[in-house]
């Protein structure tokens, strides 16, 4: 289910396969669409059959300044449908590359949830690296898009903390959004990076460059 708003501003992007079985997550949800000026989106509510409508989501991001890319961390990554989502929804020419700059000058806002504790993103635990390792990927998404990357919002040991601290998180959370783009590290962050693709990297099918892939080659 999709709730929309006449605001022009934030676009809070939602991605949990099992709703019925989030602790924070699901709160969450139900706080970003409390606020004014939020635009939100359960993907699995609005995509059960994984079909995305690009263009309406395309059109989202177009009057959105603040993306919000809001599920749990599984494997390491994004969950299935967000996965699809990038791929179907930030494509070259519209996202990033050759006259792709649609998102340029936006910001990108990770709220992530683990299952697991934060002690155990620690190379002395099972999960053997600190959190920020599997950042790169967002990161870089963002910014071949032309998008700022903010310090992602990341709520540890979902399954297991107590209510108070659910509480105090899904608190920041609302606060954040109600105060954006007033936030105090927005003066110490970096403009977007400029990540020109080469048109030789992508060349358009008519031209000299393009070719049927071979067996084994990766597909366009």
């Amino acid at each position: 289910m999709t709730t929309t708003t006449s605001a022009d501003g934030i676009y809070v992007i939602a991605a949990h396969p099992h709703w019925r079985d989030s602790r924070v997550n699901r709160r969450l949800l139900a706080a970003a669409r409390s606020v004014p000026g939020v635009e939100v989106n359960d993907l699995y509510g609005s995509y059960p059959d994984f079909a995305i409508d690009v263009q309406a989501e395309q059109a989202r991001l177009a009057r959105a300044s603040l993306v919000v890319l809001m599920h749990p961390i599984q494997w390491y990554s994004a969950p299935a449908l967000q996965k699809l989502w990038f791929d179907d929804v930030l494509s070259y020419g519209w996202a990033y590359g050759r006259g792709g700059a649609a998102l340029q000058g936006k910001d990108c806002w990770l709220v992530a949830t683990t299952g697991g504790p934060e002690r155990s993103y620690h190379p002395q635990s099972y999960n053997r690296y600190f959190f920020d390792a599997f950042l790169p990927p967002y990161e870089q998404t963002a910014t071949l898009c032309g998008m700022r990357f903010l310090p992602p919002l990341v709520f540890h040991g979902a399954r297991s903390a107590g209510e108070d601290e659910v509480e105090a998180h899904v608190g920041v959370f609302v606060q954040r959004l109600q105060s954006y783009p007033v936030w105090p590290e927005m003066d110490e962050l970096e403009t977007c990076i400029a990540c020109p693709v080469p048109q030789t990297d992508r060349p358009a099918e008519n031209d000299d460059f393009a070719r049927p892939a071979s067996p084994g080659e990766e597909a366009a």
